[in-house]
């Protein structure tokens, strides 16, 4: 076992381990770190990022509440429980999340005007700024999104992870930029890299 290996700054030698969307991947033999992201076909990409940005995750809260003996908590999409939060982190915000002492070292709120990725659905991978959010009585929450490249598109509340403040993400994207091209568009683009190479 030659223990090469990190997920989210701790050595994993289980070849099934389970990394997931916004874990950070480091091979030490190599010097080089990744990050999961999606590309704009809903792929796991690993994403090649600086030591800088490797020092921290982004984690969406799924649940903040009170736990045994009345300590607050936060438990995020990877699993994650963070006792003693921050009063203002509520469900479906955003936390930065030092990886060497799991601390939370920034929040990012659900508001309109955020940039989002898109982590499930038919736009899974898709990356843009939110519009508006339509509150349904009895069903879920329909949120508005606009990417850039002006096109917009709408998706479920439980797909929407939150990446940044404003137009800036907190975290560098795949070279698409989650902005996803049509078919034709795909294809002009192909064509044009086979003309160049022949």
């Amino acid at each position: 076992m030659q223990r090469l290996i990190k997920v989210d700054g701790k050595i994993r030698t289980d070849i099934n381990f389970p990394a997931g969307f916004m874990d950070v991947v480091t091979i030490q033999r190599t010097n080089e770190i990744f990050r999961l992201l999606y590309d704009i076909k809903g792929r796991f990409v690993l994403h090649r990022i600086t030591p800088e940005e490797a020092k921290y995750k982004l984690c969406k809260v799924k649940r903040a509440q009170m736990g045994p003996r009345s300590i607050p908590y936060v438990a995020t999409h990877d699993g994650r429980t963070i006792r003693y939060p921050d009063p203002l982190v509520k469900e479906g915000d955003t936390v930065m999340v030092d990886i060497e002492s799991g601390k939370i070292t920034d929040i990012v709120k659900f508001d309109l005007g955020n940039l989002v990725m898109v982590t499930g659905g038919h736009n899974i991978g898709r990356v843009g700024v939110i519009q508006t959010r339509e509150k349904h009585p009895g069903a879920t929450e329909i949120i508005r999104i606009k990417d850039a490249a002006g096109s917009e598109f709408a998706t479920k509340r439980g797909n929407v992870f939150v990446i940044g403040k404003g137009n800036k993400a907190l975290v560098s994207l795949p070279k698409q930029k989650g902005i996803r091209v049509s078919i034709l568009e795909e294809y002009d683009e192909r064509l044009r890299k086979t003309m160049k190479n022949s």
